[in-house]
């Protein structure tokens, strides 16, 4: 196709151009590049398509790390510095606000970002048996396609850990189900590092033997999950430490299974929370909620602080975590949690509650539409939240300033996911 100009990047990472009045979405373009592209979809109004030459370069270019990117699908951004990362990541949200909701913050909060390499606190790595490429792959699927790249690193897992891919290969390989075993999960702690092996079929002695000596030999523990995420069990070495993360900045540790909701980035999770106590500002004498609260992450920061806090959570599994966390961090007595559907909240689900001063948000992708149009009169005076899917924070930010009467104070991008296109943010909103 003839060169075209480049004029921004889209919320999925893609270079947007024009030509002949449709829209083209280029991967591997930047801003102000221009460039040559070949075209894989094509529709009436838009084209799909990636750069097959750079003719003019971003001055934010760079070579990228790892050398399986443009095939395997979990990064899509490795070709732009980390700074130009964050400002892109920056415009998508701003632009959200303002296309879906006719917003722009008061104020835009510095972007929070750290290292850009090795990150990865946890992931969940496809397994396949492939006789034509060599017998077993383990990774992360292929850009726009369900098969497994063919991958011996990944620049974006810590080096411990990438380090382990080509040996996970020939373990697999070596089990009597190298096709009963379709998935490797990887869960980061401070003190130890677990894969679950989703196994479809039992292991037989033989396995078990290989599967304890790769244990061994890496240090780390491994469990097994023959059913759903629920049914995983530490299988060796039994003795080895619980996975939890500090939280230095409040004092406190949090406890989980692998299977259970955290944030893939320990580093930028501390950050994060740092900002949202910030805006949030939890004072004693205060009751704040802390709804979607998974298994304590923002509640016991809030509680830390000297607020009553109060978690809601859809998930009785996750609550059942954050009584436990609490307790271990001894704020049981400054903390509540109930299990609520907050995807069906309701002006009675909300007065069950009682009076909340702030809320601090933290939904799903989803977002929080339903509990954002079930607030009264009486709602709280600060909502603080975090999103990571700027489509529906936008949408229940317009909610919030043009049918509850907030304000949108302010917004910031976190690069909770260097290398990717994935836009993880806080918003605050006050009570006009």
């Amino acid at each position: 196709m003839p060169a075209t100009i480049i004029e921004s990047l889209d919320h999925e990472g893609r270079g947007v151009a024009r030509h002949e009045g449709k829209t083209i979405f280029i991967e591997g373009a930047l801003p102000q590049e221009q460039v040559d592209y070949s075209s894989y979809r094509r529709k009436p109004n838009y084209e799909l398509a990636t750069a097959s030459r750079i003719l003019t370069s971003n001055a934010l270019r760079v070579v990228p790390r790892c050398r399986h990117f443009g095939i395997c699908g979990g990064c899509s951004m490795q070709h732009l510095d980390a700074s130009g990362q964050a400002a892109a990541k920056q415009r998508v949200l701003e632009d959200a606000f303002w296309h879906l909701a006719r917003l722009r913050p008061e104020v835009i909060y510095p972007a929070i970002f750290g290292p850009a390499w090795g990150y990865r606190s946890r992931a969940r790595l496809s397994v396949r048996l492939v006789p034509k490429k060599g017998g077993v792959l383990v990774g992360f699927h292929e850009k726009r396609s369900s098969y497994i790249a063919d991958m011996d690193s990944c620049e974006v897992l810590p080096t411990s850990v990438s380090v382990l891919l080509p040996r996970l290969r020939q373990l697999v390989g070596a089990l009597s189900i190298p096709d009963r075993l379709p998935q490797i999960e990887i869960a980061i702690g401070d003190s130890v590092t677990v894969l679950v092996l989703r196994i479809l079929k039992p292991l037989t002695p033989e396995d078990e033997m290989l599967v304890r000596a790769f244990a061994d030999a890496h240090g780390v523990q491994i469990w097994l999950q023959p059913e759903g995420p629920e049914s995983a069990y530490p299988f060796h070495p039994l003795e080895a430490p619980r996975l939890s993360y500090a939280l230095p900045d409040f004092g406190l540790r949090l406890e989980f299974r692998p299977s259970e909701f955290t944030q893939v980035n320990h580093g930028i999770n501390r950050m994060l929370l740092r900002r949202s106590m910030h805006l949030l500002q939890p004072r004693a004498g205060e009751r704040i909620g802390d709804l979607f609260c998974g298994l304590g992450n923002f509640t016991l920061p809030i509680a830390r602080s000297g607020a009553f806090a109060f978690g809601v959570e859809g998930s009785q599994v996750l609550v059942s975590r954050a009584e436990e966390n609490a307790a271990l961090n001894g704020l049981a007595d400054s903390t509540v949690f109930a299990v609520a559907n907050l995807f069906k909240a309701s002006p009675e689900l909300l007065a069950g509650w009682g009076k909340l001063d702030k809320w601090l948000v933290d939904p799903p992708r989803e977002g929080a539409i339903e509990l954002v149009k079930a607030i009264g009169d009486d709602g709280p005076g600060r909502i603080v939240y975090v999103s990571c899917n700027p489509a529906t924070l936008a949408r229940d930010a317009g909610v919030l300033v043009h049918e509850k009467g907030y304000r949108l104070s302010g917004a910031g991008i976190a690069n909770m996911f260097p290398q990717t296109s994935h836009v993880e943010s806080v918003a605050l909103f006050e009570k006009q």
